[in-house]
């Protein structure tokens, strides 16, 4: 079983942007999603816990081991897929896994060529293998993404907004893949898609400005708010008044009217209907008032 334990961990940039403030998390094998908007600092985490930059203050260790002084601890079993992957163009898919593999030390030429092949079938673009990567649509470059990630069979995986840009097939081909990696090493599903986080993770973490305001199973989390949801139709114009005077966590048009969902303990008011929570009220919930549900 691999164990990441993350201490206290804060990051301020030269120009005094404060991305990550006293994050303290355990994750263990399977599927783990960080769930936060664009900005929220996800990024930034991912790239402290993968050692490509170091916190301002705190402690990250991978199986007991400090990767902040020894970050060859991690680098030598982590496979990272960030947000932009950039790719070399006019190289073949086989060609480019090769050279990956090399640069993280598979220098046995038959033990290498058995992984690369493995992978491409795995993440199904064996018989793509002789295409240039640039050619691929966005779902076929993130399944080679993918593969590269697995080079070296790591214990560790992180994926940044792995599915943004996809559409549903290739997305959902997606996170059936990394779902079935997820079984044995740590993959660390970074997202601002409360979907899939829904369909993937036993385990997540809200993250906003830098914090961890919320973290647990999904469906716990979301049972904790259970007869606290209630939804109403209204006119579009009076949207304003009833933010002013309700604890409105988020709005969608339906059939182009306006549905808001108002958290609070009692019936807000007539014409509310209590509504079964998911896992985007609880987020938008906990994004509302952070206190009530860190």
């Amino acid at each position: 079983m691999n164990t990441l334990q993350i201490n206290n961990l804060s990051k301020t940039y030269s120009n005094g942007v404060k991305a990550l403030n006293n994050i303290n998390l355990e994750i263990t094998n399977g599927m783990f999603g960080l769930l936060g908007a664009n900005g929220a600092g996800k990024s930034s985490l991912m790239r402290t816990i993968a050692s490509l930059q170091e916190p301002t203050s705190g402690s990250i260790l991978f199986n007991h081991s400090d990767i902040l002084r020894k970050p060859e601890n991690i680098r030598q079993c982590l496979g990272y897929l960030p947000q932009e992957f950039g790719v070399y163009p006019k190289i073949s898919a086989e060609k480019l896994l090769h050279h990956l593999a090399v640069l993280k030390g598979i220098l046995n030429k038959k033990q290498r060529k058995e992984q690369v092949t493995a992978l491409l079938q795995q993440v199904n673009l064996y018989q793509h293998r002789k295409k240039a990567v640039y050619t691929f649509s966005g779902g076929m470059r993130q399944r080679f993404g993918i593969a590269q990630a697995l080079l070296g069979n790591p214990q560790i995986i992180i994926v940044d907004e792995p599915t943004a840009g996809l559409d549903p097939e290739e997305s959902n081909r997606f996170l059936n893949l990394l779902s079935e990696i997820g079984e044995n090493v740590i993959v660390i599903l970074s997202t601002h898609i409360v979907e899939d986080v829904k369909n993937l993770c036993p385990k997540m973490a809200i993250l906003s400005n830098g914090a961890i305001i919320s973290q647990g199973n999904p469906t716990e989390l979301v049972t904790s708010i259970e007869g606290k949801i209630w939804t109403r139709i209204i006119p579009k114009k009076d949207l304003k008044m009833y933010k002013e005077s309700y604890s409105v966590i988020s709005t969608k048009l339906v059939s182009g009217e306006t549905q808001i969902r108002v958290l609070s303990d009692h019936k807000p008011g007539d014409n509310f209907k209590a509504i079964t929570p998911n896992l985007e009220d609880f987020y938008f919930a906990t994004l509302f008032n952070p206190s009530k549900n860190a």
